[in-house]
């Protein structure tokens, strides 16, 4: 009987060994949201590349990042998107990007974790006057917008949120506290910014739940409602697209909502900001708020000629 010999692989066959290794993390984080999704597992490590956009400011307790939040499908307490959000299934997952582009798509939760991340430290500014200072992992959001090549026509991003009654308490009941599902817009030049980004995970890891799992916007010179979490759907238009606040209250939350201390809220002034996790709300924590939370030097010039008290 002749010897057995293993058949021959050519090496271009050969899976390189940094492209098994980061196969791996795919599925060992991909696998941490869905088990994280029935509340069974810590949130999955996620592989990023550091980044030049970084404040030198101490970090937000992990702690408070992930049980003081605004996520109303979930209640309109603070503490209930942690509470709440154990039966939310962040996997399987797929983001429709359409409108005005020359290749809508889909894309699914896999491509979005492959993508390059970075972990990129900004300061978060709640228009309720808090703020916090959270590491976030995740890309551009022009470099999902650049797969759909956007037409010349495109002046305006909008964004959507999933709507799950069966998974989001804060959606199902007699009385809503908003219309669902939760809309937001970018004007096109906003979107494709450097700073804004498509967050996929905060210290290290993927998006708990209650902060916006699997996939959120992330735009630090605005107030913290424009960060729309658990997105499904993103839409280039030629026209302002509705969003949820804005229309809620319009005398209240603009479309633009960049940070301004100069523009009080009808309800309390946005001159000084409570910083989580460093005191109580009437402490030494207290301080100042930034035009545009400290990002003028690379924003404000987005605004130039605009009266930012008008277009609030």
């Amino acid at each position: 009987m002749p010897a057995y010999r293993p058949p021959r692989i050519a090496a271009s066959e050969i899976t390189p060994e940094p492209f098994f290794l980061d196969r791996r993390r795919f599925l060992a984080a991909a696998g941490g949201l869905v088990l994280g999704g029935a509340g069974l597992a810590e949130a999955a490590e996620l592989k990023a590349s550091s980044s030049r956009y970084k404040v030198e400011e101490a970090l937000t307790p992990e702690k408070d990042v992930t049980t003081y939040n605004n996520f109303y499908e979930f209640g309109t307490g603070k503490g209930d998107p942690a509470a709440n959000s154990g039966g939310f299934k962040p996997a399987p997952w797929r983001v429709k990007v359409d409108g005005l582009v020359g290749k809508p798509r889909e894309f699914g939760l896999e491509e979005l974790l492959a993508l390059p991340l970075e972990e990129r430290t900004y300061r978060m500014r709640c228009v309720e006057a808090w703020s916090m200072v959270i590491p976030w992992v995740g890309f551009p959001l022009a470099s999902l917008l650049d797969k759909v090549e956007p037409l010349g026509s495109a002046k305006y991003v909008a964004f959507e949120t999933v709507v799950r009654p069966e998974e989001m308490p804060g959606q199902s009941g007699y009385f809503q506290p908003l219309p669902w599902p939760y809309r937001e817009g970018l004007r096109l030049d906003e979107a494709r910014h450097p700073l804004t980004i498509l967050s996929v995970g905060l210290y290290g890891k993927t998006l708990p739940n209650q902060n916006g799992a699997p996939i959120r916007l992330v735009v630090p010179w605005k107030y913290g409602f424009k960060g729309i979490k658990s997105i499904v759907r993103i839409s280039l238009s030629e026209t302002p697209p509705p969003c949820t606040w804005n229309l809620a209250a319009p005398d209240e939350y603009g479309f633009y909502a960049n940070v301004n201390p100069a523009v009080d809220h009808p309800r309390w002034s946005q001159a000084t900001e409570n910083r989580i996790g460093e005191g109580g709300f009437f402490g030494s924590n207290r301080r100042d708020t930034l035009p545009f939370n400290g990002y003028a030097d690379d924003v404000a010039g987005l605004y130039s000629g605009m009266d930012l008290r008008g277009n609030f």
